[in-house]
Order: structure tokens, then C-alpha cells, then sequence
């Protein structure tokens, strides 16, 4: 079945499906297979490390010929320096977030960029439509990752968004299969964000310990941290360190994160935070990227049928 939306007209790709740009984990390996499966693999920038990110936006070139994309996730760049280098490297489509949206549309827009902000609510979307984005990211609280400390669900703020901006919006937050992705498309956008459900994937560097904590969760097996601050909310897997700090919290949050590569690569879960969201409480397997695209295709063509067939 093919998807034919604003954003797939935008951004040239075959599926409705952008990968989420987790630190450490999305970069050429797990980006170039979602690219190559069909949907818009994307190169992070949120764990800092400015060089090896070079390389890996220059290696997603020998790994895939399909579009691609990078974040520039501003609250963690240091060298603005990167921007210029991804324009230089004639990447087509950039996301923003953790920042202004106002501080580098301009500059991307009129280098001929494609231009989506990620916003956790309203007025950061219409912040962003103001900035001149070409498109949202609108996400939900129940994802993982760092958030907005007063979150609003998917279910409530894609409609939400949808209903005040002209702009083409994707979903993120709790999408993981053809059933959450025609639930978002009901509410008003036109393509999903996967997070999580792509770092669960046979072709994601993260550690086997990582993944598997992910199929055995629950769906009540993440935790809100720092809401109260100081530093940002997040939402990560629940294990006995994030469990205390659910419960004392921390004066500094980021120091926590000092163990984050052992936990992602190294398989010990306890040495720091696994940025995790509550919808590895429907993640049940490992399977290839290609695979989950194709399943999640199909049964958002099933779940359309099904729809159409509801007597009214």
C-alpha cells in the first residue's frame, strides 16, 4: 500500500515512518537500514560527539542511497559548526529540537533544507510555525527520552496541534506498529516518528540486555523523572537506580547519565539511565527493520479496512 502525504511528497520516501534520533544508537548502521527499508533514516546529535557524527553523516552515504536526514538537537551542541557541515553535506532534511526553533531554521531553510521542529506542546508548535518550519514533530509524553516536565499525552496534543497549524505534523510518542499509526493519522498527521520500536530492531547497536528489558516490560515499567528539575524531565526504563530517583530524586540529572554507554552497549542496566518509553510495554520481539516496516504497513491497510467497514 502506498502512503502519499505532504511529507512523503517533501521528504521523497516510500513509508510514512521517521526513525527517532536516540542518542548514541541512531547513527549509520540502524539509520542507513531504515532508510534503505523505506522510511527516513535520521543521524543524532544529542550525545555530543560532533566528530564521530561527521563520520557517520559521511558513511550514510556508502550504506544507503535513499534520503536521509539529521537532528540537530540544540540543547547538546556545542559547535554550531555542525550545521554548516551538514548543509556542506548536501543533507536534504534536518529536524530540530531541544531548543529555538528560531536559531537555525532560517539558516537551513535558505540553504534549500527541509525543516521539521520537534515541540512537546502548543505553544512551541506555534513558536515554530513562527520560526518558518517546514513541519512538526509533535510528541506525546508516554515516549522515552528527555521531555517537557508538564507532558500531554499523544491522544490528546496531536489533535490538539492539528487543529491550530496549517503545517504538515508527525506523530511520536507510543507509535509502534500499523494499529498506532492509523490511530495517529485519525488524529491529524501524516507520518509517525518510532523510537523505541526501531531500537528494538536486529540492526540496533543497542545491547541485547537493553532490548530484552524492553520485550519483558509492561507497559508500567518506565518512570517520569525530574519534574521538578533542576535539568530536564525524562522518561526511562524502570530499574532499581531509576526506581530511587524516582523516589529522591537528584540535584543533577545529568550526572546520572555518566554510565549512559555501558548501559546502552555495554548490557548493565543499573550504570545509568536507558531512555526508554511506555511502549515497551508492546514490543514483544526483535526483528529486522525491513520486517517491522512491512508489518506495520500491512496492518495500517488492515486497520483502514476494518475502519471502513464500521457501520455508522
Amino acid at each position: 500500500m502506498a502512503v502519499k502525504t505532504r511529507i512523503t511528497d517533501m521528504l521523497g520516501i516510500e513509508k510514512p515512518i521517521i526513525q527517532a534520533a536516540m542518542g548514541w544508537i541512531a547513527r549509520s548502521k540502524l539509520s542507513s537500514a531504515v532508510s534503505n527499508a523505506g522510511g527516513m533514516g535520521i543521524i543524532e546529535t544529542s550525545s555530543g560527539e560532533l566528530d564521530a557524527i561527521k563520520v557517520e553523516i559521511v558513511k550514510m552515504r556508502e550504506l544507503t542511497d535513499k534520503p536521509f536526514g539529521v537532528n540537530v538537537a540544540q540543547a547538546f551542541v556545542r559547535d554550531p559548526g555542525i550545521v554548516q557541515f551538514v548543509i556542506d553535506q548536501g543533507v536534504r532534511f534536518v529536524t530540530t529540537s531541544a531548543g529555538d526553533p528560531m536559531k537555525y531554521t532560517a539558516m537551513l531553510k535558505a540553504a534549500g533544507l527541509t525543516v521539521f521542529h520537534v515541540v512537546p506542546n502548543l505553544p512551541g508548535a506555534l513558536r515554530a510555525v513562527q520560526a518558518g518550519v517546514d513541519g512538526l514533530i509533535v510528541e506525546g509524553g508516554e515516549g522515552g527520552g528527555f521531555k517537557n516536565p508538564k507532558d500531554v499525552a499523544s491522544m490528546v496534543l496531536i489533535p490538539l496541534v492539528c487543529e491550530q497549524v496549517n503545517i504538515p505534523v508527525v506523530a511520536a510518542g507510543g507509535i509502534m506498529d500499523g494499529r498506532s499509526m492509523a490511530a495517529a493519522f485519525a488524529l491529524g498527521a501524516e507520518r509517525v516518528l518510532m523510537g523505541k520500536r526501531i531500537l528494538s530492531s536486529a540492526e540496533s547497536p543497542g545491547h541485547a540486555n537493553w532490548k530484552d528489558a524492553m520485550i519483558k516490560a509492561e507497559a508500567t515499567d518506565t518512570v517520569f523523572l525530574n519534574r521538578s528539575g533542576p535539568g530536564p524531565a525524562l522518561r526511562a526504563l524502570r530499574t532499581e537506580r531509576t526506581t530511587r530517583l524516582e523516589k529522591e530524586g537528584s540535584p543533577n540529572i545529568f550526572g546520572e547519565f555518566a554510565g549512559t554507554q555501558d548501559v546502552y552497549f555495554g548490557g548493565n542496566l543499573e550504570a545509568g539511565i536507558a531512555l526508554t518509553g511506555q511502549v515497551a510495554g508492546r514490543i514483544n520481539e526483535v526483528k529486522p527493520v525491513k520486517q517491522i516496516f512491512e508489518e506495520t504497513m500491512a496492518e495500517f491497510e488492515e486497520t483502514l479496512a476494518r475502519m471502513n467497514r464500521v457501520v455508522v
